[in-house]
C-alpha cells in the first residue's frame, strides 16, 4: 500500500476547523462568489500561502473569470492563456517551484504582496463528471514553498469549491425551470381559454371538437360558435408547434371573430385576415385553415380552405366519402385581392363533415408508415352512427394504436359536424 502524501504530516487543527465550517456552509443558500472567496481565505491558512486566486469558467463564453479576489473590471483569461489557463487546459495540478527558472511566466497576479512571487500552485476545479469548472491558484514568496502536503490540500479545497459551484448552477437551473414552467402554464391556459369550453347547441346537428397538442402549446386550434344564426367553423394549423405557432393561430382566430362580429362577410374577412398575416408572419411561416359557416336552416356550408386539406364529407345515402382539397394557398403566403369566392357544399341527413388536421393523417408508426386517409374514411364509415364525441375519440385511439410506441409528432385537432 502506497503511503499518502500526508504520511507523517497533519493538517493544523485551525485549518481543519475552518475547512469543516466551509463544508457545513455548502448546503446553505450563500452567494456563490462570497463562499468561493471564503474558501480561498481558508486555503491560504491551510496551504500556508501569502495569497490565492480563484478563476471560474464562464459557461457561455468558455473564458476564465476571476472571482477571488474581487476586482473591477473582472479580469478574464482564455483557456491555455497564462498559468491558470494552462492548468485549465491540462486539467491537472501543477506546482511551479520557482518562477525564476525555466520559461514560467506570470501575467496575472492579484495578490497584495510586498515580496516577489516565487512559487505558484495551480489546481483545477473539476465537476462530478470530470468537467472543468475553474482553477485555484496559490502564491508563495519562497521557492519550493508548496510541497506534497499542499498538493493534497489543494484538490480537497477545489472539491469544496466544485460543490459550491455545482450547487449554485443547480439552483439557477431549478429557478429558471420553475419560471419557464410557470410561463408555459400561463401560455397553455391562455391557449386553452380560446377553445370552446362547451359545444354550442345547433338544432338538428351533433358536433364535437378536440385538440391534443404535441407540445405544451400547439400550433393547431379550432372554433365552433354560433354567430348571427349560423355556425362558425374554424380549424387552423400554423407551421410547427409550440409558443410561436400557438400565438400565430390565436391571432388569426381573434381577427376572424372580430371581423364576423362586425358583420363582415366570409370573403372580405378571409381577404383581410390573410393580408394581415402576410404582413405579420416571417417568410417561412404560414397557417393552413378551414374557415366556414354552416347555415343550419338550409344545411349549406360556405367555406374557404386555404392550404387545409383534405376535408372529408361522409355521405350517408351511399356510405361513401368525398374528399375536398385546399381551395387557396395557406394564409400569410401571399397578398390576395379579394377576387376569390367561397366554396359551398350541402349536408344531407346523416352526412358528416370532418375537419381533421394532418396530425391524424400523418400519425406515423416506427417503420415510418402513415395512418393515412383510407383508415380515417373507413373508421368514419364504420362508426357513422356513433356520437361525434365518441367518433373523435375512436379516431385518436386508432391512430395511437397504429403508431404503437412511436410518440405523437404533431398537434391533433378534429372537428366533426353531423346532420342528424
Amino acid at each position: 500500500m502506497t503511503d499518502s502524501p500526508m504520511a507523517g504530516k497533519e493538517i493544523s487543527r485551525q485549518s481543519l476547523v475552518q475547512i469543516l465550517e466551509v463544508m457545513h456552509r455548502l448546503a446553505a443558500p450563500d452567494s456563490m462568489p462570497d463562499l468561493l472567496r471564503e474558501i480561498i481565505n481558508v486555503g491560504k491558512v491551510a496551504i500556508v500561502a501569502e495569497a490565492g486566486a480563484l478563476w471560474l469558467l464562464d459557461r457561455p463564453t468558455k473564458m476564465l473569470k476571476l472571482v477571488a479576489p474581487s476586482l473591477n473590471p473582472v479580469p478574464q483569461l482564455a483557456i491555455g492563456e497564462a498559468l491558470a489557463g494552462v492548468c485549465a487546459q491540462a486539467m491537472v495540478i501543477s506546482n511551479i517551484s520557482d518562477t525564476r527558472e525555466g520559461e514560467h511566466y506570470i501575467e496575472h497576479v492579484f495578490a497584495d504582496m510586498d515580496a516577489e512571487v516565487r512559487a505558484i500552485l495551480n489546481v483545477p476545479i473539476l465537476g462530478q463528471e470530470g468537467n472543468l469548472l475553474g482553477v485555484m491558484q496559490w502564491f508563495g514568496e519562497n521557492a519550493d514553498q508548496f510541497d506534497a502536503h499542499d498538493e493534497w490540500i489543494g484538490p480537497a479545497l477545489a472539491a469544496q469549491a466544485a460543490v459550491a459551484i455545482q450547487h449554485a448552477y443547480m439552483t439557477d437551473e431549478l429557478l429558471a425551470t420553475a419560471i419557464l414552467d410557470k410561463e408555459v402554464a400561463v401560455a397553455r391556459e391562455i391557449q386553452i381559454s380560446t377553445l370552446p369550453q362547451a359545444m354550442p347547441y345547433v338544432p338538428g346537428y351533433d358536433l364535437h371538437g378536440l385538440f391534443l397538442p404535441a407540445d405544451y402549446t400547439g400550433g393547431d386550434l379550432f372554433d365552433l360558435v354560433v354567430l348571427n344564426d349560423r355556425l362558425f367553423m374554424l380549424l387552423g394549423d400554423a407551421t410547427g408547434h409550440g409558443f410561436g405557432p400557438a400565438l400565430s393561430a390565436t391571432q388569426m382566430q381573434a381577427m376572424l371573430r372580430v371581423a364576423f362580429r362586425l358583420n363582415a362577410d366570409l370573403d372580405t374577412a378571409y381577404m383581410h385576415v390573410n393580408n394581415q398575416m402576410e404582413e405579420d408572419l416571417p417568410d417561412d411561416r404560414f397557417i393552413t385553415a378551414f374557415i366556414g359557416f354552416l347555415d343550419y336552416h338550409s344545411h349549406r356550408v360556405e367555406y374557404h380552405s386555404p392550404g387545409q386539406g383534405p376535408i372529408l364529407r361522409y355521405r350517408a345515402s351511399s356510405s361513401s366519402c368525398d374528399w375536398y382539397r385546399p381551395t387557396n394557398p395557406p394564409l400569410g403566403v401571399m397578398e390576395i385581392d379579394g377576387s376569390d369566392r367561397s366554396h359551398q357544399l350541402d349536408l344531407a341527413s346523416g352526412d358528416i363533415l370532418a375537419l381533421i388536421s394532418d396530425g391524424i393523417y400523418e400519425y406515423t408508426d416506427e417503420a415510418g408508415a402513415l395512418f393515412g386517409e383510407e383508415r380515417v374514411a373507413k373508421l368514419i364509415q364504420q362508426h357513422c352512427t356513433d356520437s361525434m364525441e365518441d367518433l373523435s375519440e375512436i379516431l385518436v385511439q386508432a391512430a395511437r394504436d397504429f403508431a404503437g410506441p412511436a410518440a405523437q409528432a404533431d398537434d391533433v385537432t378534429i372537428v366533426l359536424v353531423k346532420r342528424l
